[in-house]
């Protein structure tokens, strides 16, 4: 990761191997070897994992976007079992030389439902589930649906089942363009339930995976920070470009410290409700930094790199279509409401 004012010094990561320029479907493959070298969050080397996808986003952030659901859907499965659930039918899922590569589809959306009933040979899904990333690519998703009028559970599901169909769009987004996050319609599709119902949402690493995005944010504003500080180092800087770059600094600054203080708390065993509001704060704290340095930039390097520095334009709308992930004044508002609680 290259280095800026307020990073710290990260370490190779597994993912130094995944090659950003390839195609998606070769991204993943590479990161789904990669996966069983990395930590899981939660036992003592949180900062290790959320570094690497730092690291990543570094280097680009439409591949972290593309490889951190995978790594998700690993811990999400790595706690299921150790909750005591049985996943002995997912072992057949994937072999060595072809690792399964995963989704994680949670979203909900106005106008579209997914349900989950058990019939005589298992479980099978029908409906439709908005904003699954990748649908048409990955191997296997993590699906939450519905079981009842008032409940959701977590499945697991082959995306590859003629059951599944996978829509292409529409997707006309100028940032993360080959992330195409486009609805999946299922027709009695065989799933594997994990967890018991509720589990997916009430489980810590709920939270856990939220921060994991935010370092994302935080590796992918990186480069902007250092360009800020490369402006101001020329011949030609003055003092706004200085001021531009210490505003650039301290914001890349606040939100590491954030990361290192959640991903702490996590080792240390913070339960559901803590891990809840410590996600909420560091999300808002690290997408705050991440906005305030996308605009600095605008304004310390002026319209040249937007227009005629295809790496930089494509870091720039990448990572403002990954930070919608935070819904600004609304999650805020959600904070506001369990800090006055807490």
């Amino acid at each position: 990761m290259p280095h800026t004012p307020a990073s710290s010094a990260l370490e190779a990561s597994p993912l130094d191997s995944v090659p950003v320029d390839a195609d998606v479907a070769e991204i993943l493959r590479v990161a789904a070897h990669a996966s069983g070298e990395l930590p899981l969050p939660g036992r003592g080397q949180t900062l290790v994992l959320w570094d690497a996808l730092a690291g990543l986003a570094a280097r680009s952030v439409e591949a972290a976007r593309i490889v951190e659901p995978h790594l998700d859907a690993i811990a999400i499965l790595a706690q299921a079992r150790a909750d005591g659930a049985d996943l002995g039918r997912l072992d057949g899922m994937s072999d060595a030389a072809s690792p399964a590569t995963w989704g994680v589809f949670a979203a909900e959306g106005a106008g579209v439902h997914l349900q989950a009933r058990r019939e005589s040979d298992g479980w099978r899904l029908s409906g439709t589930k908005p904003w699954c990333s990748l649908a048409g690519t990955l191997s296997h998703a993590l699906v939450t649906a519905w079981v009842d009028d008032e409940h959701r559970q977590l499945f697991a599901v082959n995306l590859r089942d003629p059951g599944v169909r996978p829509r292409t769009g529409p997707w006309v987004s100028r940032g993360l363009q080959r992330v195409v996050s486009a609805p999946v319609d299922f027709d009695a599709a065989p799933v594997q339930p994990i967890g018991d119902i509720g589990w997916y949402l009430h489980r810590p690493g709920f939270s856990w995976g939220g921060i994991g995005v935010a370092a994302i944010w935080w590796g992918g504003a990186a480069p902007l920070v250092t360009a800020i500080a490369d402006a101001a180092r020329s011949e030609r800087a003055d003092q706004a470009a200085h001021v531009y770059a210490g505003r650039a600094d301290a914001a890349q600054w606040t939100a590491r410290l954030a990361l290192e203080h959640a991903a702490a708390r996590i080792d240390a065993g913070a339960d559901p409700a803590a891990s809840k509001l410590l996600a909420a704060r560091v999300r808002a704290v690290v997408a705050d930094a991440a906005e305030e340095i996308i605009a600095l930039a605008d304004r310390a390097l002026g319209p040249a790199p937007l227009t005629t520095d295809a790496a930089h334009a494509g870091r720039v709308a990448d990572l403002r279509i990954y930070l919608r992930q935070h819904h600004a004044e609304r999650d805020l508002a959600r904070l506001g409401v369990a800090a006055v609680r807490s």
